[in-house]
C-alpha cells in the first residue's frame, strides 16, 4: 500500500513564547535530548512510513537544521524525511491554514502518486503505532479517518469535539469547542476529542483541497472546514486511540498524549517524565523516540565534601551535565547544564548550556539555552519580581527565554 505521511510544522506556538521567540513550536526542546517533532516523526518510522515530507513555514531553521541532521534514511531504499518551506507556489502568499498548506504542496502528493495520505501534527507528545489506524481506514473505505482520544464530557468544551453514529464510527458532526455535546454511545460521560492526526483517501483529499481553495469565506483549515466538509459527504470515521496498542508500552502510559501548546501544559508533560513510574515513559526501547545526539560525555556529579555534593533525585539528566556539588530534584537538565556549589535546582526544566551559580536556587522553572543564573540568585521565590523580568504563568512556572540575561 503506497502512503505518504505530512507532517504540519508552521505552528508559530504563540503561547508558548518565550520558548518560541527563536524557533518554531516543533522545534521547541522537550525531555532533555529530543525536540517536539521527533515524537511524531519516531511514531511514524517505528510504524515503517518512511516518505515523510515535513510542511515548515514560521522561523523554520532551527527546526529544518535539525531535521536534515538527524532524520537521515536510506534514499538507495527511497525513503526520506524533507522538510519543505513555504514557497508561494501558487502565488505571493504564505499558508493561510493548515488546509492551505496541503493544497500548496499537492506537487509532493503528484509526485509520489500515494493511495492514502498520513497527515500528522507535528507538536504533541505522545507515543502511536500508525498502521493500526491505516489499517482501519483502509478497512472502512471512508475518504477520512480522524484520530480521537477520549476526554471527560465536561471538558468538551476545550476541544474539537467529534460526534458519532449509534455504532461508534462513523463522524456525523465535527464541532470546535461545544458547550452542549452530546456523550459517546458507549461511554454518556465522555467525548471524542480530535487529535490532529488524520488518514485520507488521496484523490478526495484533493477534491476537497481544491474545493476549499475556491471559497472565499473559508479559513482553509483541515479541523475547521476540510472535516466538516467529508463530514457531510458521509465519508468520515473516528479512529479510538484508545485501541491503539504500541510494543512495549505500560498500563501506566499507554494511552498517553498530551498538547504542549501552552507553558503550562509543556511544564506538566515534563513533570510526567521523571518519576520513578512515570506517566510518559521515555524508556520504551520497543518504541525509540529518536533524535540526534552531539558528541558530549556522560554526565559527572562530582564532590563529596560536608554539604557540598553533587547528586540528582528524581531527574533526567543528560550527557554533558556536570553536576559539581549542587542538588537537582524533580528536574529535567538538558546537555551541558552545569550546577556549581551548594546550587539548588527544583522541580525544574533547564535546557542546553544553563549555568547555574555557586548557592543559587532556582524553583519550578522553565529555562530555555544559553542562560546563566549567577551566584546567590533566586528563581521562583518572589514571583511579582521574577514576573517584572520574566514571563510568569498561571500556575506560577518563572519562564527565562533564550540567551536572556539575569540578574541577582
Amino acid at each position: 500500500m503506497r502512503v505518504l505521511a505530512i507532517v504540519l510544522a508552521g505552528g508559530e506556538g504563540k503561547r508558548l513564547m518565550p520558548l518560541t521567540a527563536d524557533r518554531a513550536k516543533p522545534a521547541v526542546p522537550f525531555g532533555g535530548i529530543y525536540r517536539l517533532i521527533d515524537f511524531v516523526l519516531s511514531n511514524l518510522a517505528n510504524g515503517h512510513y518512511l516518505k515523510i515530507v515535513v510542511l515548515t513555514q514560521y522561523k523554520n531553521h532551527s527546526l529544518d537544521r535539525h531535521i536534515s541532521r538527524t532524520w537521515r534514511l536510506s534514499a538507495m531504499l527511497g525513503n526520506y524525511v524533507t522538510p519543505v518551506p513555504a514557497q508561494q507556489r501558487l502565488g505571493p502568499h504564505w499558508f493561510s491554514g493548515s488546509a492551505d498548506a496541503l493544497f500548496q504542496n499537492l506537487n509532493l502528493v503528484y509526485d509520489e502518486m500515494p493511495e492514502h495520505v498520513i497527515v500528522f501534527g507535528a507538536d504533541h507528545i505522545y507515543r502511536m503505532d500508525p498502521r493500526q489506524m491505516v489499517e482501519q481506514h483502509i478497512d472502512s473505505g471512508a475518504d477520512v479517518t480522524v484520530a480521537a482520544i477520549r476526554q471527560p464530557l465536561s471538558l468538551a468544551d476545550q476541544f474539537g469535539v467529534i460526534e458519532t453514529d449509534p455504532a461508534g464510527r462513523r463522524i456525523t458532526a465535527f464541532r470546535e469547542k461545544p458547550t452542549d455535546a452530546v456523550g459517546l454511545p458507549d461511554a454518556p460521560d465522555q467525548v471524542y476529542a480530535s487529535m490532529g492526526n488524520y488518514v485520507f483517501r488521496t484523490q478526495a483529499m484533493i477534491d476537497a483541497l481544491r474545493e476549499d481553495a475556491l471559497d472565499p469565506t473559508s479559513k482553509h483549515d483541515l479541523g475547521g472546514n476540510i472535516i466538516p466538509m467529508m463530514v457531510k459527504s458521509g465519508s468520515a470515521e473516528v479512529y479510538d486511540f484508545a485501541d491503539n496498542v504500541v510494543p512495549g508500552s505500560t498500563e501506566r502510559d499507554r494511552g498517553y498524549w498530551r498538547d504542549v501548546g501552552t507553558l503550562d501544559a509543556y511544564y506538566e508533560a515534563h513533570m510526567d517524565l521523571i518519576s520513578a513510574h512515570p506517566f510518559f515513559n521515555l524508556y520504551n526501547d520497543r518504541w525509540p523516540i529518536y533524535t540526534g545526539h552531539d558528541p558530549l560525555p556522560p554526565a559527572k556529579f562530582v564532590h563529596n565534601d560536608g554539604d557540598r555534593v553533587g547528586r540528582a533525585i528524581d531527574s533526567l539528566v543528560s550527557s554533558g551535565v556536570i553536576v559539581s556539588g549542587g542538588l537537582a530534584e524533580r528536574s529535567v537538565l538538558s546537555p551541558g547544564v552545569v550546577l556549581h556549589s551548594h546550587s539548588v535546582v527544583e522541580d525544574s526544566v533547564l535546557m542546553g548550556n544553563v549555568k547555574v551559580g555557586r548557592g543559587a536556587i532556582v524553583r519550578k522553572a522553565i529555562i530555555d539555552k544559553n542562560v546563566v543564573i549567577p551566584d546567590g540568585a533566586r528563581i521562583g521565590f518572589d514571583l511579582e519580581h521574577d514576573r517584572s523580568r520574566f514571563a510568569v504563568t498561571g500556575s506560577g512556572v518563572v519562564v527565562i527565554g533564550k540567551n536572556e540575561i539575569v540578574d541577582r
